[in-house]
């Protein structure tokens, strides 16, 4: 059996850490993905060594456990059970640990214990411990803010369930299909999972947008699905400044409560950003006149939010630099994600030429910035039996 997935990356198109504060925000997909591609040995005369195996090939790592193994320290292998997402103990946690352990990663990837950790768990509670080999790839930077950790979980779930009783799919289907809408459901939910194991409290909001696609918007907890009737193509430039998101989210809070009129005033003109923004994305465009009217607003509206973003305390001098460079270009930029470095978005309307495109790279690059070109809100998890694609 045999099948590859994808799932995409996200931005956050506004209203981050204001989120926290009760206001609402807007995520989207783009179009940089995780792929898996999944084999897994169904007889006992096929070739199969008995082992689970995980390849990452951007990094060059192979891991592999025997599958006697994991059933000797996972006893929930001996059950998978597809179709309910379940938590993993602290338990099955500290198995996991051991086993992830045993494969002597190097101190200086370390970082990737956790998500080798939610990969074990994932497959063994979808199928046991059956032998099997999944091969990763991704072109989405790792840890700077485009949810790489939820695209890994929802490729590895959308792979496991493809295979799985759970789900029934059109296997003679020709190129990438998308899963029926209880079926998405239970994507989002396994790959919740195992963001948990990464995160510890994850929100939802990025295995959310990497599952389903498109844009979400978010305020207190509730997540609704949205639906772009806009093209809207964005760059977007990684400082590589690596931050620390909790810290950050504290110095808003802290903030907030040296000044709680000032911030919760800024808060409320998040909130009415965020509002008008998924309002002006969502309403029809007749005409090429009318979409750079539109991406002329948005424009707006991203400054507003970068400039109350500045307000909050969490540009970066690399942010900045980004920002001035843009501008140079008349073009607008705001970060995205939790800020302090991290990635900066930049509008690229429909009319700019590929040259003033290619300038503006340049120049970024020359800062030593790496340059993403992305679509927003295209489509989210999906899986391919033919494996051309």
């Amino acid at each position: 059996m045999e099948v590859t997935a994808r799932a995409p990356g996200k931005i956050i198109l506004c209203g981050e850490h204001a989120v926290v504060h009760g206001s609402t925000a807007v995520a989207a997909s783009i179009d940089l993905y995780t792929q898996v591609f999944l084999h897994i040995s169904t007889t006992h005369s096929e070739s199969d060594d008995g082992l689970l195996r995980l390849h990452l090939k951007d990094m060059g790592f192979e891991f592999s456990w025997p599958t006697g193994r994991i059933k000797e320290v996972l006893p929930e292998a001996g059950n998978p059970l597809s179709s309910s997402p379940r938590s993993c103990s602290p338990e099955s946690i500290k198995a996991i640990a051991n086993l992830v352990e045993e494969q002597n990663i190097p101190e200086a990837k370390i970082g990737l214990v956790a998500g080798i950790s939610a990969f074990i768990w994932l497959y063994t509670s979808i199928h046991g411990s059956k032998p099997a080999r999944a091969v990763i790839t991704s072109t989405l930077p790792l840890g700077s803010g485009l949810g790489s950790s939820a695209s890994f979980c929802v490729s590895l779930a959308t792979a496991f369930l493809a295979v799985s009783d759970a789900v029934s799919l059109d296997l003679s289907h020709q190129g990438w299909l998308s899963f029926k809408e209880q079926e998405i459901d239970l994507v989002n939910k396994w790959a919740y999972e195992g963001e948990k194991i990464i995160h510890g409290k994850p929100s939802g909001i990025d295995n959310t947008v990497s599952t389903f696609g498109n844009m979400i918007l978010f305020k207190s907890g509730k997540l609704t699905l949205m639906k772009s009737s806009m093209p809207l193509k964005m760059l977007i430039t990684n400082t590589k400044v690596g931050r620390n998101t909790k810290a950050l989210v504290a110095g808003v809070s802290e903030r907030t409560l040296r000044h709680p009129d000032a911030m919760n005033a800024v808060f409320t003109a998040v909130d009415s950003i965020s509002k008008e923004l998924s309002s002006i994305i969502q309403s029809p465009v007749s005409d090429e006149i009318s979409l750079t009217e539109k991406e002329g607003k948005l424009e707006e509206l991203m400054e507003m939010n970068q400039g109350l973003l500045q307000c909050m305390g969490v540009s970066h001098v690399a942010i900045e630099t980004v920002l001035r460079t843009t501008l140079k270009y008349k073009l607008a930029s705001k970060l995205t994600g939790a800020g302090g470095g991290g990635c900066v978005l930049t509008l690229l309307p429909s009319l700019l030429s590929r040259t003033v495109i290619d300038k503006v790279i340049a120049e970024l690059e020359s800062c030593g910035f790496q340059c993403l070109i992305a679509e927003i809100g295209g489509k989210g998890a999906e899986v391919c039996f033919d494996n051309s694609s």
